[in-house]
């Protein structure tokens, strides 16, 4: 926030139009953003990094400006966000592409031998989450992103879940393109990254043009920028993007083993105290280290909602319940929705055994 304040009340203008000094002071702090963000996730140049408003806007500047022809297949798990499924079914009704669904073990880890099956067929793209905000699960991505590539596919990865929660390393994991959004990373809303290896960039045609994408124009033509300005069209939020900047800051000096240590001891506390309650199943694998950051769960005899709505009337706790945007994964098992906690390393011990306490509480009643 204060970052962000910096902006307004230090350096409002607008970056790349101007040749005056605040202008200028704005270009840089971009400048400086973009190549923090590379470092974070290891990109091998500043300019694989493209602004976006979110992760769904990544996803579907990637869906829409890349060639595709009919027949070509993009595959998925079977519990990808609606933003990470839309944009690839929107393609079936465009381009008739074809959306194949690769289904998880019934613990919901991700099968990888089925990866290997469906890539044997012919993939153009395979688009999955690197943690699911279903059940927190984490994809093998360096076995999944190998074997993808030995058959020809690229592979978009959708960060969104798992980019607070654990180091991505985009050139270890040879991931082709990355997205995740600002307010994940607790940075501002509306804020949000597609990464892209420089070459794939290059050969994108870019979906939305206009304001800053060109480089020049005529009555009948026009010359486009080259990455990463070509993709990002019009006025940007500059005050979320230096907010963003401090946000990856926070998180490194924060550091991964605190945050990851933390992410287990808490799931841990939670699961322990839910797994002594009969009437709630939790969903997904029972070792909590396979979960990361939440605990998604169902309840035997009473709705997702209703639970949501008694933890924050009798306690002051705040749940997401329903079908999370993986509606898909509800839907295929006739399951009306769960209820999410989640959690981040500011969150304590005490806190959880709080939610654990409040779960009792609830479950006596039933």
């Amino acid at each position: 926030m204060e970052a962000m304040e910096r902006y307004y009340n230090e350096l409002s203008a607008c970056g790349g139009r101007s040749g005056h000094a605040l202008a200028q002071r704005v270009d840089r702090e971009v400048r400086r953003v973009r190549a923090q963000i590379a470092e974070f996730i290891d990109a091998a140049y500043p300019e694989e990094i493209i602004f976006t408003r979110n992760t769904t806007e990544g996803i579907n500047l990637v869906s829409q400006s890349l060639t595709v022809h009919a027949g070509d297949v993009v595959l998925t798990t079977d519990k990808e966000h609606n933003s990470n499924l839309i944009p690839w079914l929107k393609l079936v009704k465009q381009k008739n592409i074809q959306h194949r669904v690769v289904a998880s073990h019934r613990d919901n880890t991700i099968d990888v031998d089925a990866f290997l099956l469906a890539l044997s067929r012919g993939v153009r793209l395979v688009a999955l989450g690197d943690t699911s905000n279903l059940d927190g699960v984490t994809a093998p991505l360096k076995k999944i992103i190998a074997i993808a590539h030995e058959h020809g596919a690229l592979v978009l990865v959708d960060a969104a879940q798992g980019v607070a929660h654990h180091p991505i390393n985009v050139r270890e994991l040879d991931i082709d393109f990355l997205v995740f959004s600002g307010h994940k990373l607790f940075g501002p809303t509306g804020t949000g990254v597609l990464y892209g290896k420089k070459v794939l960039l290059k050969a994108l045609d870019p979906f939305l043009v206009g304001g800053d994408t060109v480089a020049n124009s005529t009555y009948t033509d026009y010359e486009m920028l080259p990455i990463p300005e070509k993709f990002e069209a019009g006025l940007q939020d500059y005050a979320g993007i230096i907010g963003l900047g401090a946000a990856v800051e926070y998180v490194r000096k924060v550091g991964w083993s605190f945050i990851q240590s933390q992410d287990l001891i808490l799931n841990r506390t939670i699961t322990e105290g839910l797994r002594a309650l009969p009437t709630v199943s939790i969903i997904g694998p029972e070792d909590p280290a396979l979960r990361g950051g939440i605990v998604s769960f169902t309840l035997n005899e009473m709705d997702a909602h209703q639970c949501a709505v008694m933890l924050e009337n009798m306690d002051g706790i705040l749940v997401r319940s329903g079908q999370h945007c993986v509606h898909s994964w509800f839907h295929a098992r006739t399951i009306k929705g769960s209820v999410r906690a989640s959690f981040a390393f500011y969150n304590t011990v005490e806190e959880a055994r709080t939610f654990v306490e409040a779960m009792r509480k609830i479950t006596s009643l039933l």
